[in-house]
């Protein structure tokens, strides 16, 4: 086994391929409010766009194809127009949604809602913490309207940086969309 969990990109536009690589996987769709998405995918993007860049940005192709492939970022004037990225929402989701239909390896949670962490939990099997230490089991409110969260800040020694290859880093598959 590669890893106990991935996330981020590219699994959120690749992942029927991912499916068809690892067909034991569980897939979680994490999801929240339209309103609280938008001005953090934006905030995302802002901070991003410039390493995003076909032919100039720093970001892995691979990174950069994912990015495209949900936000169309080559082919629209503004991508942050809350029009266009309400519709790339609205579209992936119900991919997603559609695709998984009917499995039992496979859970949508609304991070906002309470409780969701600990369905989160029950679905890849591991026991509920404490109460007392996490009292309504919810996932901690993070990457808020303008307070996006950089990758680098979240520590664990488990953790590869999104930046790293090789046979010991992230891996990148072969495989076309």
């Amino acid at each position: 086994m590669l890893a106990d969990a991935v996330s981020d990109a590219p699994c959120f536009s690749d992942y029927l391929q991912l499916d068809r690589l690892f067909p034991n996987a569980k897939f979680v769709y994490l999801d929240r409010p339209l309103d609280k998405w938008l001005p953090s995918m934006q905030m995302l993007l802002g901070r991003m766009l410039v390493h995003l860049d076909k032919d100039k940005g720093r970001f892995h192709p691979v990174m950069k194809r994912s990015f495209n492939h949900c936000f169309d970022i080559w082919q629209v004037e503004d991508v942050f127009d809350d029009s266009h990225l309400t519709a790339c929402y609205l579209r992936h989701q119900q991919q997603v949604l559609d695709y998984f239909t009917g499995r039992d390896d496979f859970i949508a949670l609304d991070i906002s809602v309470t409780g969701s962490f600990a369905a989160l939990l029950q679905f890849i099997g591991l026991p509920k913490p404490n109460t007392t230490d996490f009292p309504q089991l919810s996932f901690p409110q993070l990457n808020m309207g303008r307070n996006v969260a950089s990758w680098d800040e979240y520590k664990h020694p488990n953790k590869i940086s999104a930046n790293a290859s090789g046979p010991d880093k992230r891996k990148f598959f072969d495989y076309r969309l």
